[in-house]
């Protein structure tokens, strides 16, 4: 590991096996409300900000969008070993931060208080941190900075952007909806339709309804997340996948179904809007999280209380 990143091993925490468990890095600002010491960082410099947040060292930090989502991934993992206490293929969380260790101190406290199960925080003073997301073994990764998460897709990473937000999701079970094109589906559909309009994308799709739509950037995640939920029978499952797309069921539903069986990857419900608003279905599904390429759909969930992010 080069010198610019310093890692705290939280000895609490169960190490898990980054070869099988799904890892899921957060920077701090995704997981607790740091807009006032971010808009000081940006104002005043570093060295004002460390100096805050070691006065503060003690206070614990709010609860920020990406919050109920890593509680809820927690309540999976308890579930699971109660099941099978010897299962490796576990949820682990790590933070990876642009704070140096001395401002990092409040961040551990935080999770501490919270009782959050995070297994490392690492402190990186290099501009791009999203060169540790491989070596760490990282499966998505949630960040409320545009270029490192564009940064974590280029190499490979699934990334989201987290906007942040109040929200109130509920604990239990763990609850993602994604969107499908450009999310985990490519974005083959999407570009047809700039080009051709809608009747270009229908026919598009007719023509190539047995053959699967290409992967897209959170594919890879949503995989892992369907292999940890076969674990459970349908009843007992603490885990649920939504699909919410702006596909018409009639039109351009079946390539999307098609493809999802044919990657074996479970979706416990569809909903296709053919155009209309998600916000309404997303206060119904109340997910911990969100994923979305427009950022009108993104907005959409916010205004409903929603915790979205959104694939750049």
């Amino acid at each position: 590991m080069a010198e610019l990143e310093s890692t705290v091993i939280n000895t609490n925490v169960k190490q898990k096996d980054p070869s099988t468990a799904l890892v899921i890095a957060v920077t701090t600002r995704a997981i607790f409300s740091l807009e006032e010491e971010h808009k000081l960082y940006l104002e005043k410099g570093k060295e004002e900000y460390t100096r805050h947040q070691q006065a503060n060292q003690d206070k614990p930090l709010q609860p920020g969008t990406a919050f109920a989502f890593i509680q809820a991934v927690q309540y999976v993992n308890k579930k699971i070993l109660e099941s099978n206490p010897a299962e490796r293929d576990l949820f682990d969380i790590l933070v990876l931060s642009n704070n140096s260790p001395e401002s990092g101190v409040r961040i551990i406290n935080s999770a501490k208080h919270y009782g959050l199960e995070i297994s490392k925080f690492c402190f990186v003073s290099d501009e791009d941190s999203t060169q540790y997301l491989k070596s760490h073994g990282v499966k998505l990764f949630l960040s409320a900075d545009r270029t490192d998460v564009c940064n974590a897709l280029q190499r490979g990473v699934s990334a989201a952007l987290v906007f942040q937000q109040e929200v109130q999701a509920p604990s239990t079970p763990l609850r993602v909806a994604f969107d499908g094109d450009a999310v985990l589906f490519s974005d083959e559909t999407d570009q047809i339709f700039q080009e051709q309009g809608l009747e270009g994308a229908v026919q598009y799709e007719r023509a190539m309804e047995a053959i699967p739509i290409g992967e897209g950037p959170l594919k890879a995640f949503a995989m892992h997340l369907g292999k940890m939920r076969k674990k459970f029978g349908q009843g007992e499952c603490p885990i649920r996948t939504y699909l919410v797309t702006a596909r018409s069921g009639r039109d351009m539903g079946v390539r999307a179904i098609k493809t999802l069986r044919e990657w074996g990857l479970p979706i416990d419900e569809a909903f296709f809007m053919d155009g209309a608003p998600k916000g309404p279905i997303l206060a119904q599904i109340q997910p911990h999280i969100f994923f979305d390429d427009g950022l009108h759909n993104i907005q959409g969930a916010q205004n409903v209380g929603v915790p979205s992010a959104w694939v750049p």
